[in-house]
């Protein structure tokens, strides 16, 4: 076994949680899922695949994944969602590095490759991020953001790039995916609000075409036929939730703020 953590942060994921355990525990024997309150069965379905399972209440996706880190034994890290799977090719390039000792950098950037339902890999040109999956504890940690999923790494920490990819399946189905997205954009109103930024109101008028744009041609769902169409329409509408949500909370705000000068004056 390598020197290596895996964790996975998880809830209600039985339908897809067990390819994904499959796919890595042949990397490591400290293998943690951290399920913030399943009820579907995913927490047996990852004890029976060899899991650690470990409870914790969703305090939203940075600090979930820091609670994770806590939890591995080894100096190596390597963090996959739920929804994804490592592929063979990618299992044995993570391998590689161990091969001779301890890899040369002490992070990777792992690609992160769409596959819409049906699909048995991603296309040739499926829409990939690029984020650093794969780092020692002591050189990265998971920022405390609500929403942002990124590892901060310390200054000086030399980063590699992998070349296999990760296949994530982050659609279900259109409906499911346009429910997660909406939960989405309530944690991302909240933390707009936490780090106090103000999107300005004409934005407002614009985001849902200018998000269809980026996801359709940008992200190349143009090349998925009529499936890649509706995806990038539940995206712009995603975007839009974003942004209404954090006007009303702006709107709201004010009025609340108003109300309290005049009982004042």
């Amino acid at each position: 076994m390598l020197p290596l953590s895996v964790f996975i942060i998880a809830k209600n994921e039985a339908d897809r949680i067990g390819e994904t355990i499959r796919a890595v525990r042949d990397l490591t024997d400290d293998l943690i899922v951290i399920d913030s309150g399943s009820t579907d069965g995913t927490q047996a379905i990852a004890e029976e695949l060899g899991a650690r399972v470990i409870f914790n209440e969703w305090p939203g996706y940075g600090p979930q994944k820091r609670f994770g880190e806590d939890q591995c034994r080894h100096p190596w890290l390597l963090n996959v969602d739920a929804d994804e799977v490592v592929p063979p090719k990618l299992a044995v390039e993570i391998r590689a590095l161990f091969a001779g000792g301890e890899p040369q950098r002490q992070a990777y950037q792992i690609g992160i490759a769409e596959i819409f339902p049906g699909e048995a890999a991603p296309h040739p040109l499926a829409y990939t991020l690029w984020p650093v999956r794969l780092y020692r504890k002591d050189h990265g940690r998971y920022s405390p953001s609500l929403v942002h999923d990124r590892v901060d790494l310390q200054p000086g920490t030399r980063i590699g790039k992998l070349k296999a990819v990760i296949h994530h399946r982050s659609v279900r189905s259109l409906g499911d995916q346009l429910a997660k997205l909406n939960r989405y954009s309530d944690q991302q109103a909240v933390d707009l609000e936490i780090r106090r930024v103000s999107i300005p109101t004409w934005r407002v008028f614009f985001e849902l075409p200018a998000a269809f744009i980026k996801a359709y041609i940008g992200r190349r769902h143009a090349l998925r036929g009529t499936y890649g169409f509706l995806t990038a329409m539940n995206y712009a509408i995603s975007r839009h939730l974003r942004l209404a949500k954090h006007y009303e909370k702006k709107r709201l705000n004010a009025l609340k703020n108003g109300a309290s000068r005049k009982d004042r004056s």
